[in-house]
């Protein structure tokens, strides 16, 4: 135990017979796994999906995004991985994407369940002492006064949300970066990637990924950078995120296109050359064949998104 809660951290392959291939993978509980937009955000109750689940949640993962989820009332059984546990309330999870997880909850029982793209959470990295990499529960007192202010925090995030508005997108951001690192304060701080060997290899690849995307380094400098086989490489790729590590790569590149073009005010031509394309032309083609449409067409779509909205 470190600071006022109780850690646990999660090693191993899924509990129980299961295959991670045979895991569903959601968007959110219930819903069919989908691209998100750039900077997605979603925020909603656990009993918002009653008529879904009932109280039972069974294994599932969410490719794209992570989930902080905050039991305020209540408690049931809660499993990450191959832990399984009992809690009450107050207790606190952080999920990352592709993270097998589940739970059995009484009719009282109810969470805030706060969804984030996996490029929102890495441009919140460098600001949250947490590690994001590993899935953590927290369980503590409604006394403690850090657990107070997380319950106060995840109330003004819920609150915000529905409030809607891009000025809501910039103070929920700062909202969900002061709970993880509270998180960390109460027992998180310097987690470790603790899972199965190929989801450990998948996650490190991603952030291999994420420093190198833009150099056009060939897959056999990823395997050299990340000590593995070409086999191993390719396997993480898969079995983590479905896809093949050249299609990782692609992927990361049209993300911060996406990013950039939606954030910045930087001609496309620019944008462009910033993730490796130095013909207008071949980045052009690259984000139409991925997207549907003109990078400038994209950008002019997306200057004022509609805010995500629950569907319960």
């Amino acid at each position: 135990m470190r600071g006022h809660g109780q850690r646990r951290q999660f090693a191993g392959t899924f509990f129980g017979m299961v295959t991670r291939r045979d895991v569903p993978a959601f968007f959110v509980y219930g819903e069919p796994s989908r691209a998100l937009d750039v900077g997605f955000l979603h925020v909603e109750t656990v009993m918002e999906r009653r008529s879904v689940h009932f109280g039972h949640v069974s294994p599932h993962k969410h490719p794209l995004m992570g989930q902080i989820t905050y039991w305020f009332q209540g408690g049931g059984t809660y499993r990450i991985e191959d832990e399984t546990w009992n809690f009450s309330a107050p207790a606190i999870s952080f999920v990352p994407s592709n993270i097998v997880h589940g739970f059995d909850v009484g009719e009282q029982s109810d969470a805030i369940v706060v969804s984030v793209s996996d490029d929102l959470l890495r441009s919140m990295a460098p600001q949250v002492e947490l590690g994001l990499n590993a899935p953590i529960l927290l369980k503590g007192e409604s006394v403690d006064f850090t657990w107070k202010r997380i319950g106060l925090l995840l109330d003004m995030i819920a609150d915000e949300y529905r409030l809607g508005g891009s000025a809501s997108e910039k103070v929920l951001v700062g909202l969900i970066s002061a709970v993880l690192s509270l998180m960390a304060r109460l027992g998180g701080a310097g987690s470790l990637d603790a899972t199965s060997p190929t989801v450990s290899l998948g996650m490190a690849l991603r952030r291999a990924i994420d420093q190198h995307y833009k150099e056009e380094w060939p897959v056999g400098r990823y395997v050299d950078l990340l000590a593995t086989t070409p086999h191993l490489i390719d396997k993480a790729a898969r079995e983590v995120f479905g896809k093949t590590v050249k299609e990782l790569l692609l992927d990361r590149r049209l993300l911060e296109a996406k990013r950039l073009l939606k954030f910045t005010i930087r001609p496309v031509e620019d944008i462009g050359r910033e993730i490796g394309f130095d013909d207008p032309a071949y980045f052009s083609r690259f984000f139409r064949k991925r997207t549907g449409e003109a990078p400038a067409a994209w950008r002019r779509r997306h200057l004022h998104p509609e805010k995500a909205t629950s569907v319960t």
